[in-house]
């Protein structure tokens, strides 16, 4: 199990598609454990770019504080799990919240339309 969250200054950056980088997070799905961490930069901005990129990445679950519905759509049409409506934490964090189910989709603080 892997998981990307994009960050800025070691916490969550809010807007997904405009992350400079990734975290990624890789878990022992037996154990529910963080097993890894690697930050990787991201590819230019792409409209529609971002979740073929992470799924060839292997990255199979993804947090987001705001991200488009279109871009969902996208995501799960890769593979991707996405959990959106996060607070500005730590990858660690995050991950440990959605693993624990403390972290479900909340409020998506993206403030623009895709279409």
């Amino acid at each position: 199990m892997k998981f990307a969250v994009p960050v800025a200054n070691e916490k969550l950056a809010l807007h997904f598609g405009h992350a400079k980088k990734f975290a990624f997070i890789s878990v022992d799905p037996k154990t529910k454990k963080i097993i890894g961490k690697e930050e990787v930069d991201a590819p230019p901005h792409e409209h529609g770019k971002l979740p073929g990129w992470l799924s060839a990445q292997g990255v199979t679950n993804a947090i987001a504080g705001g991200i488009g519905e279109q871009a969902i759509k996208l995501f799960e049409a890769a593979g991707v799990s996405v959990v959106f409506g996060a607070s500005a934490l730590t990858p660690e964090v995050l991950v440990m919240q959605v693993l624990s189910g403390e972290l479900q989709n909340g409020e998506n603080t993206c403030d623009h339309d895709e279409r």
